[in-house]
């Protein structure tokens, strides 16, 4: 019986096809069309056309599967917008159409009689497909087209009378066992196994445990993830390296209270954080495997864990395997067999116990146990304190007790609690001004928690910065005493107080009442005393003191009988006494200064007398420390000493790192080539680092260490330095990356004279840099606010970006010109001298605030990248631009939105897929912003140009060709 042959799907339509891929049936498969008639019809829109779906018709199908071979090799584009965006849809269809006719087929084999000639079929369906979908280029088309449809998703509906089939999903969803669909493969990488060392991670870690206590979390996780994807670190190392970075700080980090810090950041805020890394894709891993597989490298490091329990006094790992299972990051059984493990491994290690330390008690467990403590005194510290003052003040003295006050805010800090511990503080404080009907008993409780919340605001002020008790929230007129005191009055590091400004000086009939008060021989009266205006007005009274001191009036036995009065009570007196004496000696000459130092001798100077208030010892030792803090910077530059009695060692870690007779740049090269040497950043030398950027500036800290990376000359070097540059501009970020981007490479890639300085490996060094940093900061910058080292550095050396980068917003109709330009209006982009606004077309798209100073460098710097490779003239410079854009990809994240990529001009594609390193559909669609409405079109065309030039390369021998083909598929477009 002969075989009717219905209509073609569209896509055969007006093609003739050549005989031997036709088999006897060729005159028949355009039926009902008279043989050798073949009608002429004009191309209509896959959409309009209707496919072919009888799929029992078996050698219908079998000769649209082979006309699929012929063309399915040379797909390319040359034409308009629209028709490449067409051959996207008719790939799309053509894939689906595959996929009807594979379920077709696989429903078929189930049925005995017909299961071998489906079997045939379904197979020849199956190795189209592996074929179709094993071309990258074919995935790219293929994803451009899902991108494009309205529709995400696939439902087919057959006629009336015919077979019915479920809705399927898209097609590449259907593809899994065959090669990855585009945004998988663009985040796809290998992972380092061969390295075992991590010296961004060690060091981003080191940085944040050292001088971002209070920190939150999430930012470090998202800059750690950054890190890992960005090095494509496999995720066992990653935890390991956190770990390891956390020993090692607990190990190096001064005693005292940097030692409690670094406790509660190892024991309390690093599992907090890897819980939360927890909560981010992994793949098909557990994450909890990959902890406990961490845990098992680190108990390979003997030495590392030895080290960290003989500083600590006490088993480390265990303590910390146990922190690690209640916050579900370890299974019980893996956290025994890890214990178990350690115990043995100990029973070799050296005996930790001695005579001098086997009483104390170990700073991990004090700190793990001053956790929830924090959250009783919070509660305490809600209650109405006007209904037992006293029970209030026997709490606040047990935390003044030993280093108990610095292990419940070292565990406040890293938990997050630590401003709302300050705001508490800075409540009763305020609460302290009632003086209404106030009886003799109850002032000296009053006196006294005005003066330990005062002593307890201060401590934490200098400890962990004054932005923690710093509120926006205070109604306005309504900013409490303390703060007020701080922000004018308080000394601290990078801010300079003027002794003559109007906050010192306040009522004269107050500052008289009370010089005559601290000068008088009887008893200061705590009754209805407001304390809050007396140390407003202890500044001016001790400039009325020093005048009739330095004029004969007071003898020095006098000033000894005030200082007395003054620091024998109230310790916050004596603070505020210092806070304004530091500010006037800077102001004094060389011979002027020795009263006002004598006079901050004699209050620093405890009493020892029996005639003094509760607590006074305890609190005696915090003054102390807060007027060491206070003194130390106008001692060093007056060359004074002065004995600070309660402290037996140094309570001012790292302090004075820097050498007093050697230039700045001199000490930044030398620590940086000792960091390089040896791999990984020290907390000393990331406070000297801090230090530079500090004095120097953020261009003179970049331009400095940029020219020291590009010193380098052998490729690991030059790895090491950008993992070790990268971890260092964490410092600041974004004000470093704004000068990297925004000055110091448009300086190199427009000046010729320092092209050479950008060759390989340092130049390819200094590109992922500068990637790395742009990525970060991008990501970051809109969500993280300025840590309290940050804002405390001026910013005199930073121009203003929107006037070093001006947006021209007077020309909408060039812009639109612009974005709807094709190649002949390439010329416009390719030349150096056009607007900013010409090379915003995908960021205004994206309504990306161009006020902002970071997206305006982006902007400005991809712009100059569309410059240099529409000019005539290639160079290092050149070569340059082609591995920042490699890294921009290697570095996209998988669905990312957002990119910093958004910033490059539409036309940029075409020129980009002339280099060759980065002609592959990967990297097309990589820089293409395919979510745009104009996104997909130059995607297309330019892997069209991909495909045009591979076929030249192979015509001239330039490039190995692919498997033989039939000779009428090379097709050239000139």
């Amino acid at each position: 019986m002969a075989q009717s042959w219905p209509a073609p799907a569209e896509p055969l339509q007006g093609k003739r096809v050549p005989g031997q891929h036709m088999g006897t049936h060729r005159h028949t498969l355009f039926s009902p069309r008279p043989p050798g008639k073949l009608a002429k019809s004009k191309c209509t829109n896959h959409r309009d056309s209707k496919p072919f779906d009888d799929f029992s018709r078996d050698l219908c199908v079998q000769s649209l599967l082979e006309i699929m071979d012929m063309f399915c090799d040379r797909l390319s584009c040359h034409g308009k917008a629209e028709e490449c965006i067409s051959l996207c849809r008719a790939l799309l269809s053509a894939l689906t159409w595959l996929l009807r006719c594979a379920t077709f087929y696989a429903e078929k084999v189930k049925d005995p009689l017909e299961q071998a000639a489906a079997e045939n079929q379904l197979k020849m369906c199956l190795e189209r497909l592996e074929k179709v979908l094993s071309s990258t280029k074919n995935r790219a088309l293929i994803h451009i087209a899902k991108l494009e449809e309205t529709c995400t998703s696939l439902s087919l509906h057959a006629g009336p009378g015919e077979m019915s089939l479920a809705p399927l999903p898209s097609p590449l969803t259907l593809c899994s066992p065959l090669p990855p669909s585009i945004p998988t493969m663009l985040s796809v990488h290998s992972e380092q196994l061969n390295k075992t060392g991590f010296p961004t991670v060690h060091a981003v870690v080191l940085l944040e445990g050292t001088m971002n206590l209070t920190g939150e979390t999430q930012p470090l996780v998202e800059q750690l993830m950054m890190v890992k994807r960005m090095q494509r670190i496999p995720s066992p190392l990653f935890v390991l390296e956190i770990w390891k970075a956390c020993f090692v700080g607990l190990i190096e980090c001064p005693e005292g209270t940097e030692e409690l810090k670094w406790t509660a950041f190892t024991f309390l805020k690093m599992p907090q954080v890897l819980v939360k890394l927890k909560k981010y894709p992994q793949g098909d891993k557990d994450f909890t495997e990959d902890v406990n597989c961490a845990f098992e490298f680190l108990l390979k490091l003997t030495p590392l864990l030895d080290k960290a329990d003989q500083r600590c006094n006490c088993n480390c790992m265990s303590l910390l395997l146990q922190e690690c299972s209640k916050q579900g990051l370890l299974s019980e059984a893996n956290m025994n067999n890890l214990i178990d493990k350690r115990a043995a491994d100990k029973e070799n290690s050296p005996s930790l116990k001695s005579a001098e330390n086997a009483n104390i008690q170990p700073n991990p467990g004090l700190i793990l146990r001053a956790e929830p403590t924090v959250t009783n005194i919070l509660k305490t510290m809600d209650a109405d304190h006007s209904k037992s003052p006293e029970g209030l003040l026997g709490v606040l003295g047990h935390m003044l007790s030993g280093k108990s006050l610095d292990l419940l805010l070292a565990a406040a800090a890293a938990t997050g609690k630590l401003k709302s511990f300050a705001r508490k503080f800075v409540k009763l404080n305020e609460f302290t001004k009632q003086i209404t009907g106030e009886i003799s008993k109850s002032g000296p409780v009053r006196a006294l928690l005005f003066d330990i919340s005062f002593l307890m605001l201060c401590h934490v002020a200098q400890t962990y910065g004054s932005e923690v008790i710093l509120s926006d929230s205070n109604p306005p007129g309504e900013v409490p005493f303390f703060e007020t005191w701080m922000l004018t009055c308080m000394p601290e590091e990078g801010k300079i107080l003027n002794p003559d400004h109007p906050c010192f000086r306040p009522d004269s009939t107050k500052v008289e009442s009370l010089v005559a008060l601290l000068n008088n021989s009887s008893e200061m009266k705590l009754v209805q005393m407001k304390w809050h205006e007396v140390c407003l007005s202890i500044s001016a009274a001790i400039l009325e003191i020093l005048n009739a001191w330095e004029n004969g009036v007071l003898s020095t036995e006098s000033i000894q009988k005030i200082t007395e009065n003054i620091k024998g009570k109230v310790c916050s007196m004596a603070v505020c006494a210092v806070a304004w004496l530091v500010a006037h000696v800077r102001m004094l000459g060389l011979d002027e200064r020795e009263k006002s130092l004598q006079m901050i001798r004699q209050l620093a100077t405890p009493l020892y007398g029996e005639n003094t208030l509760q607590f006074y010892n305890e609190r005696v030792v915090i003054m102390s420390s807060i007027l060491e803090h206070m003194c130390a910077d106008v001692l060093q530059q007056t060359a004074t000493q002065i004995k600070f009695p309660s402290t037996g060692m140094d309570t001012i870690p790292y302090w004075n790192l820097l050498p007093p007779k050697k230039p700045i740049k001199e000490v930044l090269t030398s620590v940086f080539t000792k960091v390089l040497e040896k791999g990984w950043v020290d907390s000393r030398s990331i406070h000297i680092f801090d230090t530079l950027l500090h004095m120097g500036g953020v261009y003179w800290f970049c331009n400095n260490l940029v020219k020291e990376l590009l010193k380098e000359t052998r490729k690991e070097h030059t790895l090491r330095a950008v993992e070790l540059l990268y971890a260092i501009f964490c410092l600041d970020m974004h004000q470093l990356t704004l000068t990297l981007l925004g000055h110091i490479l448009p300086n190199l890639l427009t000046d010729s004279s320092k092209w050479h300085t950008l060759m390989d490996p340092p130049g390819k060094a200094l590109a992922k840099l500068s990637v790395w940093c742009a990525l970060s900061s991008y990501s970051s910058h809109s969500k993280v606010q300025a840590s309290a080292r940050q804002k405390k550095r001026h910013r005199e050396d930073i121009e203003d970006y929107i006037s070093l980068f001006p947006l021209d917003d007077t020309q909408p109709s060039k812009l639109m010109r612009l974005l709807s330009s094709n190649e002949e209006d390439s010329n416009i982009l390719s030349s150096p001298n056009r607007s900013m606004s010409s090379s915003l077309s995908a960021s205004q798209l994206h309504t990306v605030s161009m006020r902002d100073p970071l997206n305006r460098v982006l902007a400005n710097l991809f712009l100059l990248i569309s410059s240099i490779l529409g000019a005539k003239t290639a160079g290092t410079h050149t070569q340059f631009v082609q591995w920042f854009m490699e890294e921009c990809v290697e570095c996209l994240e998988q669905g990312s939105r957002g990119s910093i990529l958004q910033f490059m001009p539409f036309t940029m594609v075409s020129e980009l897929v002339k280099v060759s390193t980065m002609s592959s559909p990967k990297i097309v669609l990589a820089i293409t912003d395919l979510s745009l409405p104009l996104g997909p079109a130059p995607a297309v065309q330019a892997m069209g140009k991909l495909r045009h030039r591979q076929c030249q390369q192979q015509l001239w021998g330039l490039s190995p060709a692919p498997e033989p083909r039939s000779r009428d598929t090379l097709v050239f477009k000139y």
